[in-house]
Protein backbone atom coordinates (compact mmCIF):
# COMPACT_ATOMS: atom_id res chain seq x y z
CA UNK A 1 0.00 0.00 0.00
CA UNK A 2 1.37 3.34 -1.02
CA UNK A 3 0.84 6.34 1.05
CA UNK A 4 0.37 10.20 0.26
CA UNK A 5 0.12 13.11 2.29
CA UNK A 6 -3.39 15.02 2.05
CA UNK A 7 -2.85 18.54 -0.30
CA UNK A 8 -6.13 20.13 -2.63
CA UNK A 9 -5.71 17.85 -5.25
CA UNK A 10 -6.32 15.25 -3.38
CA UNK A 11 -9.67 17.11 -2.08
CA UNK A 12 -12.16 15.63 -4.60
CA UNK A 13 -11.00 11.85 -4.32
CA UNK A 14 -10.34 12.56 -0.31
CA UNK A 15 -14.53 13.67 -0.35
CA UNK A 16 -15.48 10.50 -2.75
CA UNK A 17 -14.26 8.48 -0.48
CA UNK A 18 -15.47 9.63 2.95
CA UNK A 19 -18.94 9.71 1.14
CA UNK A 20 -18.57 5.48 0.42
CA UNK A 21 -16.88 4.76 3.35
CA UNK A 22 -18.50 2.07 5.66
CA UNK A 23 -17.94 4.93 8.32
CA UNK A 24 -17.32 8.01 6.91
CA UNK A 25 -19.03 11.03 8.70
CA UNK A 26 -19.37 14.49 7.25
CA UNK A 27 -16.70 15.75 9.87
CA UNK A 28 -14.10 14.06 7.80
CA UNK A 29 -15.33 15.88 4.59
CA UNK A 30 -12.88 18.35 3.18
CA UNK A 31 -15.27 21.40 3.39
CA UNK A 32 -15.98 20.77 7.31
CA UNK A 33 -12.16 19.62 8.02
CA UNK A 34 -10.64 22.99 6.54
CA UNK A 35 -12.96 25.42 7.86
CA UNK A 36 -10.25 25.24 10.78
CA UNK A 37 -7.14 24.80 8.58
CA UNK A 38 -4.98 27.58 9.95
CA UNK A 39 -5.32 26.12 13.68
CA UNK A 40 -3.81 23.00 13.16
CA UNK A 41 -0.91 21.77 11.02
CA UNK A 42 -2.47 19.49 8.81
CA UNK A 43 -1.12 15.77 8.30
CA UNK A 44 -4.16 13.77 7.19
CA UNK A 45 -3.18 10.77 4.63
CA UNK A 46 -4.59 8.95 1.49
CA UNK A 47 -4.18 5.34 1.56
CA UNK A 48 -3.39 3.89 -2.04
CA UNK A 49 -3.76 0.07 -3.09
CA UNK A 50 -3.14 -0.23 -6.72
CA UNK A 51 -2.96 3.37 -7.38
CA UNK A 52 -6.87 3.81 -6.12
CA UNK A 53 -7.79 5.22 -2.72
CA UNK A 54 -9.24 3.16 0.09
CA UNK A 55 -8.49 4.61 2.98
CA UNK A 56 -8.10 8.33 4.94
CA UNK A 57 -6.52 9.38 7.86
CA UNK A 58 -7.49 12.37 8.89
CA UNK A 59 -4.65 14.01 11.07
CA UNK A 60 -2.70 16.81 12.44
CA UNK A 61 0.64 17.58 13.88
CA UNK A 62 1.61 19.41 16.98
CA UNK A 63 5.71 18.67 17.33
CA UNK A 64 6.35 15.39 17.63
CA UNK A 65 2.71 14.21 18.11
CA UNK A 66 0.22 13.27 15.83
CA UNK A 67 -2.89 13.57 16.45
CA UNK A 68 -6.59 12.22 14.40
CA UNK A 69 -8.27 14.91 14.82
CA UNK A 70 -8.05 17.18 17.41
CA UNK A 71 -10.43 19.69 15.17
CA UNK A 72 -12.89 16.87 15.34
CA UNK A 73 -15.20 14.98 17.57
CA UNK A 74 -13.39 11.62 16.49
CA UNK A 75 -11.50 10.16 13.82
CA UNK A 76 -9.47 6.71 12.98
CA UNK A 77 -9.11 5.33 9.94
CA UNK A 78 -11.90 5.79 7.51
CA UNK A 79 -12.14 3.09 4.58
CA UNK A 80 -14.80 1.56 2.35
CA UNK A 81 -14.99 -1.44 3.69
CA UNK A 82 -11.38 -3.25 3.54
CA UNK A 83 -11.17 -6.15 6.43
CA UNK A 84 -9.50 -6.80 9.01
CA UNK A 85 -6.04 -7.81 7.17
CA UNK A 86 -5.70 -4.84 4.78
CA UNK A 87 -7.30 -2.21 7.42
CA UNK A 88 -4.12 -3.25 9.52
CA UNK A 89 -1.85 -2.73 6.67
CA UNK A 90 -3.71 0.36 5.64
CA UNK A 91 -2.73 1.75 9.56
CA UNK A 92 0.63 0.04 9.64
CA UNK A 93 1.44 2.07 6.23
CA UNK A 94 0.17 5.28 7.87
CA UNK A 95 1.81 5.18 11.25
CA UNK A 96 5.01 4.60 8.92
CA UNK A 97 4.20 7.77 6.96
CA UNK A 98 3.89 9.59 9.98
CA UNK A 99 6.60 8.61 11.89
CA UNK A 100 8.88 9.19 8.50
CA UNK A 101 7.46 13.08 9.10
CA UNK A 102 8.99 12.93 12.16
CA UNK A 103 6.01 11.81 14.80
CA UNK A 104 6.52 9.92 17.95
CA UNK A 105 3.45 8.95 18.74
CA UNK A 106 -0.09 8.83 17.30
CA UNK A 107 -2.62 9.86 19.89
CA UNK A 108 -5.87 7.93 18.00
CA UNK A 109 -9.86 8.87 18.68
CA UNK A 110 -11.77 5.99 17.67
CA UNK A 111 -14.83 6.35 16.25
CA UNK A 112 -17.53 5.67 18.05
CA UNK A 113 -19.10 1.91 17.23
CA UNK A 114 -22.84 3.47 16.74
CA UNK A 115 -21.60 5.53 13.29
CA UNK A 116 -20.57 3.27 11.11
CA UNK A 117 -22.72 2.00 8.42
CA UNK A 118 -21.44 -1.21 9.63
CA UNK A 119 -19.21 -3.12 12.70
CA UNK A 120 -15.97 -1.63 11.56
CA UNK A 121 -13.75 -2.26 14.24
CA UNK A 122 -10.94 -3.09 12.83
CA UNK A 123 -8.72 -0.23 13.78
CA UNK A 124 -9.30 -1.16 17.67
CA UNK A 125 -7.54 -4.85 16.88
CA UNK A 126 -4.64 -2.62 15.27
CA UNK A 127 -4.29 -0.57 18.53
CA UNK A 128 -4.63 -3.79 20.48
CA UNK A 129 -1.31 -5.25 18.33
CA UNK A 130 0.08 -1.78 18.84
CA UNK A 131 -0.02 -2.44 22.79
CA UNK A 132 -1.62 0.99 22.47
CA UNK A 133 -3.00 2.40 25.80
CA UNK A 134 -6.28 3.72 26.22
CA UNK A 135 -5.46 7.45 27.27
CA UNK A 136 -8.97 8.71 27.89
CA UNK A 137 -12.62 7.47 27.97
CA UNK A 138 -15.58 9.88 27.52
CA UNK A 139 -19.05 8.68 27.95
CA UNK A 140 -22.82 9.79 26.05
CA UNK A 141 -25.83 8.90 26.13
CA UNK A 142 -27.84 7.61 22.91
CA UNK A 143 -31.11 6.33 22.06
CA UNK A 144 -31.62 3.10 20.19
CA UNK A 145 -34.68 3.82 17.86
CA UNK A 146 -35.09 -0.33 17.59
CA UNK A 147 -34.80 -0.51 22.22
CA UNK A 148 -35.27 2.66 23.35
CA UNK A 149 -34.93 2.59 27.07
CA UNK A 150 -38.17 4.50 29.65
CA UNK A 151 -38.91 7.68 29.84
CA UNK A 152 -39.38 8.91 33.21
CA UNK A 153 -42.24 10.50 34.64
CA UNK A 154 -40.31 14.23 34.83
CA UNK A 155 -39.01 14.23 31.31
CA UNK A 156 -42.88 13.26 30.37
CA UNK A 157 -44.20 15.93 32.44
CA UNK A 158 -41.80 18.27 31.16
CA UNK A 159 -42.89 17.87 27.71
CA UNK A 160 -46.40 17.89 28.57
CA UNK A 161 -45.84 21.30 30.18
CA UNK A 162 -44.24 22.69 27.37
CA UNK A 163 -47.14 21.06 25.05
CA UNK A 164 -49.94 22.95 27.41
CA UNK A 165 -47.91 25.96 26.99
CA UNK A 166 -48.68 26.90 23.71
CA UNK A 167 -44.59 26.17 22.72
CA UNK A 168 -43.65 25.66 19.37
CA UNK A 169 -40.52 23.47 17.82
CA UNK A 170 -39.37 24.17 14.56
CA UNK A 171 -36.00 24.55 12.76
CA UNK A 172 -34.73 28.07 13.15
CA UNK A 173 -32.05 29.93 11.29
CA UNK A 174 -32.06 32.60 14.33
CA UNK A 175 -28.29 31.58 14.98
CA UNK A 176 -27.28 35.45 16.60
CA UNK A 177 -30.23 34.46 19.04
CA UNK A 178 -29.45 31.28 19.70
CA UNK A 179 -25.74 31.76 20.16
CA UNK A 180 -25.83 34.33 22.64
CA UNK A 181 -27.95 32.49 24.97
CA UNK A 182 -25.99 29.14 24.33
CA UNK A 183 -22.70 31.42 24.91
CA UNK A 184 -24.93 33.06 27.77
CA UNK A 185 -25.64 29.41 29.62
CA UNK A 186 -22.10 27.93 29.24
CA UNK A 187 -20.37 30.83 30.91
CA UNK A 188 -23.30 30.95 33.62
CA UNK A 189 -22.95 27.03 34.69
CA UNK A 190 -19.80 26.09 33.32
CA UNK A 191 -17.36 28.63 33.03
CA UNK A 192 -16.97 27.65 29.03
CA UNK A 193 -17.66 29.07 25.54
CA UNK A 194 -18.98 27.10 22.59
CA UNK A 195 -16.29 25.70 20.37
CA UNK A 196 -17.09 27.70 17.11
CA UNK A 197 -18.18 31.09 17.12
CA UNK A 198 -21.26 32.26 15.70
CA UNK A 199 -19.36 32.99 12.30
CA UNK A 200 -18.09 29.53 11.66
CA UNK A 201 -21.40 27.86 12.63
CA UNK A 202 -23.25 30.04 10.49
CA UNK A 203 -20.52 28.97 7.69
CA UNK A 204 -20.59 25.44 8.20
CA UNK A 205 -24.58 25.20 8.14
CA UNK A 206 -24.22 26.66 5.28
CA UNK A 207 -22.12 24.21 3.96
CA UNK A 208 -23.94 20.99 4.94
CA UNK A 209 -27.95 22.14 5.54
CA UNK A 210 -28.60 18.95 5.26
CA UNK A 211 -26.34 17.60 8.16
CA UNK A 212 -26.38 20.59 10.59
CA UNK A 213 -29.44 22.49 12.08
CA UNK A 214 -30.71 24.76 14.18
CA UNK A 215 -34.22 23.61 16.17
CA UNK A 216 -35.93 26.34 18.48
CA UNK A 217 -38.59 26.14 21.41
CA UNK A 218 -40.32 29.49 21.28
CA UNK A 219 -43.59 31.01 22.74
CA UNK A 220 -44.50 34.06 21.25
CA UNK A 221 -41.75 34.17 19.23
CA UNK A 222 -39.61 34.47 21.91
CA UNK A 223 -36.50 32.39 21.96
CA UNK A 224 -36.80 29.64 25.03
CA UNK A 225 -34.33 26.68 24.18
CA UNK A 226 -32.60 25.59 21.14
CA UNK A 227 -30.76 22.48 20.09
CA UNK A 228 -28.17 22.27 17.04
CA UNK A 229 -28.05 18.67 15.84
CA UNK A 230 -25.34 17.18 13.73
CA UNK A 231 -27.68 14.78 11.65
CA UNK A 232 -25.19 12.15 9.77
CA UNK A 233 -26.15 8.92 8.27
CA UNK A 234 -27.08 6.83 10.67
CA UNK A 235 -26.33 9.07 14.35
CA UNK A 236 -28.80 12.31 15.15
CA UNK A 237 -26.32 14.12 17.31
CA UNK A 238 -26.80 16.84 19.45
CA UNK A 239 -24.36 19.19 19.14
CA UNK A 240 -25.70 21.93 21.18
CA UNK A 241 -28.08 22.72 23.66
CA UNK A 242 -28.87 25.89 25.67
CA UNK A 243 -32.39 26.93 27.48
CA UNK A 244 -32.51 29.70 29.76
CA UNK A 245 -34.40 30.21 32.69
CA UNK A 246 -38.04 30.79 31.31
CA UNK A 247 -37.50 27.76 29.24
CA UNK A 248 -36.35 26.15 32.09
CA UNK A 249 -39.46 26.65 34.38
CA UNK A 250 -41.94 25.81 30.81
CA UNK A 251 -40.40 22.19 30.18
CA UNK A 252 -39.00 23.57 26.99
CA UNK A 253 -36.10 21.74 26.60
CA UNK A 254 -37.88 18.56 27.51
CA UNK A 255 -40.90 18.95 24.55
CA UNK A 256 -37.66 19.98 22.33
CA UNK A 257 -35.86 16.74 22.82
CA UNK A 258 -38.89 14.30 22.49
CA UNK A 259 -40.24 16.63 19.44
CA UNK A 260 -36.22 15.90 18.00
CA UNK A 261 -36.18 12.38 19.16
CA UNK A 262 -39.35 11.67 17.37
CA UNK A 263 -38.73 14.01 14.08
CA UNK A 264 -35.61 12.52 13.56
CA UNK A 265 -36.67 7.98 14.46
CA UNK A 266 -38.02 7.37 10.91
CA UNK A 267 -34.46 8.56 9.20
CA UNK A 268 -31.71 7.50 12.15
CA UNK A 269 -31.08 4.58 13.79
CA UNK A 270 -29.55 6.52 17.01
CA UNK A 271 -30.16 9.48 18.49
CA UNK A 272 -26.72 10.68 20.57
CA UNK A 273 -27.09 13.15 23.45
CA UNK A 274 -23.27 13.80 23.81
CA UNK A 275 -20.71 13.37 26.56
CA UNK A 276 -20.98 14.00 30.38
CA UNK A 277 -17.76 14.71 30.94
CA UNK A 278 -14.92 17.02 32.36
CA UNK A 279 -11.34 16.73 33.27
CA UNK A 280 -10.83 14.55 29.86
CA UNK A 281 -13.16 11.78 30.67
CA UNK A 282 -12.31 11.02 34.44
CA UNK A 283 -15.46 13.75 35.64
CA UNK A 284 -18.82 12.74 35.31
CA UNK A 285 -21.52 15.45 35.28
CA UNK A 286 -24.41 13.16 36.71
CA UNK A 287 -26.98 15.22 37.08
CA UNK A 288 -26.30 15.95 33.16
CA UNK A 289 -26.25 12.08 32.19
CA UNK A 290 -28.91 11.16 34.36
CA UNK A 291 -31.54 14.02 32.01
CA UNK A 292 -30.04 12.44 28.94
CA UNK A 293 -30.72 8.91 30.64
CA UNK A 294 -34.78 10.04 31.28
CA UNK A 295 -35.13 10.32 28.08
CA UNK A 296 -34.78 6.43 27.35
CA UNK A 297 -30.78 7.00 26.41
CA UNK A 298 -27.93 4.77 27.30
CA UNK A 299 -24.12 4.86 28.00
CA UNK A 300 -21.52 4.98 24.52
CA UNK A 301 -18.08 5.13 25.31
CA UNK A 302 -15.85 7.46 23.00
CA UNK A 303 -12.42 6.01 23.60
CA UNK A 304 -9.04 7.78 23.18
CA UNK A 305 -5.36 5.63 22.43
CA UNK A 306 -1.68 6.50 22.49
CA UNK A 307 0.32 4.93 19.89
CA UNK A 308 3.96 4.66 20.31
CA UNK A 309 5.56 5.43 16.76
CA UNK A 310 9.13 5.19 17.24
Amino acid sequence: MEVRRYGPPLREAWDALNRRAVNGHFLFDRGFMDYHADRFTDASLVVLDEGEPVALLPANMVGEEAWSHQGLTFGGLVHEGLGTARAMAALDACAAALAGAGAKALTYKALPWIYPAQPAQEDLYWLFRRDAPLVRRDVTAAIDYRARGRVSSRRSRGARKAEKAGIVFARSQDWPGFWRLLEAVLAERHGAAPVHSLAEIELLAGRFPDEIALHAATQDGVLLAGVVMFASAHVAHAQYIAVGEAGREAGALDGLFEHLIQAHAASHRWFDFGISNTDGGRGLNEGLIRQKEEFGASAVVHDVYRVALG
